[in-house]
């Protein structure tokens, strides 16, 4: 078994979502920059999360991504399975003897790779969380109104001199004077 750089984002993105989730969905560009992570490689890794039924997704303004179950319920194998960093059938006994009748080496990692499974199985996101000490600054809050844009406020100007031909002569003539 190798845990891949794969799996070791997903769980740091995880952790990230599971701190900051408390006030609404998460962005991905929020996590992009926090973990310095690739948008469109966090977007594969989500889309692969969302399918194994850990994260929800919200569209559009204000989206992003919050988790589908507590997360106690989730463990570090549950995501490593998700992004494909390992087997889910690591455990399964595929024992198979050479021709000279010796046990090969797959017996061996088969055994690893189950212990490791196991482990990771008792292992919650939750408990992840408590190991990072005291909660992090919470999302800004990005309630939005219908657009997805406030307009700039403009303050009016006031002319101070003439704003017809008229009120120009007379001016001109009031200066003269």
């Amino acid at each position: 078994m190798r845990l891949s750089t794969k799996g070791r984002f997903a769980v740091a993105s995880l952790i990230d979502v599971a701190l900051r989730g408390g006030t609404g969905p998460v962005a991905l560009s929020a996590i992009s920059q926090r973990q310095r992570v690739s948008l469109s490689y966090l977007e594969q890794l989500f889309s692969k999360l969302r399918t194994a039924g850990l994260v929800e997704s919200t569209r559009g303004p204000g989206g992003g991504y919050s988790l589908a179950r507590a997360a106690s319920d989730i463990s570090l194998a549950d995501v490593m399975v998700a992004v494909d960093a390992m087997d889910d059938q690591a455990g399964e006994d595929d024992r198979s003897e050479d021709p000279a009748g010796n046990w090969t080496q797959s017996a061996v990692w088969a055994g690893v790779n189950a212990r490791m499974l196991d482990y990771m199985r008792s292992v919650s996101l939750a408990s992840l969380l408590e190991e990072q000490g005291p909660a992090v600054e919470p999302e800004p809050n990005r309630s939005f109104k219908k657009a997805v844009f406030e307009r700039p406020k403009t303050e009016a100007v006031r002319a101070r001199g003439p704003n017809s031909v008229f009120a120009l002569g007379q001016f001109a003539t009031a200066a003269r004077r």
